[in-house]
């Protein structure tokens, strides 16, 4: 739930004109890594939206992190595709990434580049590949500004008629640890739908990551966890 979810419906504009959901997610992982993880919020609401226009393409997503008293963060990305040509399938990126919590905020960030986005005959199959310039804003007092770059992959796939959909992304792109060395930061979240009827679905997500995640309990030394969900969607 965190990241330019799964859309990059590239080709849908030939199909409509934008794409809207709400997701409502239950998260695993606090049980699974009891100590590293114990803060994690069991519950993320992720509202998202694509849009095309003949300039190209709007997507948005924000995600609130709920406990059973407060929502502890919301987390927000919001990205424009400018069509580098009619025909072309090269577009030019730009994204902004920020978001505020209870304890703080997330360190800004905003990037700049290219992608390449490509689909089926029927659009059954959906994909983009971006090369971005990132840059982080020095965003509280334990952070830095400092320059970065990122790969992104996106993909969406329908089976069965459209009642199964397999989406989701990969990121790469190199952060700092506390103490200012470079590290590569590994994020995927694939998600799985069986889509019961054209506006609800339920599936799950399963977030990999690698220097990504906010370990609880440092002394473990652990980099890699696996968070997955179960979650329920509505398609406006």
């Amino acid at each position: 739930m965190k990241r330019q979810i799964l859309l990059c419906l590239t080709g849908l504009v030939a199909l409509t004109a934008g794409a809207q959901n709400i997701q409502l997610h239950y998260d695993f992982g606090r049980n699974i890594y009891t100590g590293e993880e114990a803060g994690r919020s069991k519950m993320t609401i992720t509202l998202e939206q694509y849009k095309a226009d003949k300039w190209g393409s709007w997507f948005y997503f924000v995600d609130l992190d709920l406990s059973r008293h407060f929502a502890e963060s919301a987390y927000a990305e919001i990205s424009r595709e400018f069509k580098l040509g009619k025909q072309s399938p090269f577009a030019a990126h730009v994204e902004y990434d920020g978001g505020l919590s209870r304890s703080g905020s997330f360190q800004q960030a905003a990037l700049v580049g290219a992608a390449y986005n490509g689909h089926t005959e029927d659009y059954a199959k959906t994909w983009s590949v971006q090369l971005l310039y990132k840059q982080y804003f020095k965003s509280y007092d334990d952070t830095r500004a400092y320059a970065s770059a990122q790969l992104t992959g996106v993909w969406g796939m329908n089976f069965l008629n459209n009642k199964l959909r397999f989406a989701g992304f990969i990121d790469l792109w190199r952060g700092e640890k506390a103490n200012g060395h470079g590290c590569l930061v590994i994020l995927s979240e694939p998600q799985l739908w069986y889509n019961f009827t054209e506006h609800f679905s339920v599936g799950t997500e399963w977030e990999f990551s690698n220097n990504f995640v906010y370990n609880s309990d440092p002394e473990s030394g652990k980099t890699f966890f696996w968070n997955p969900t179960v979650a329920v969607k509505w398609n406006f």
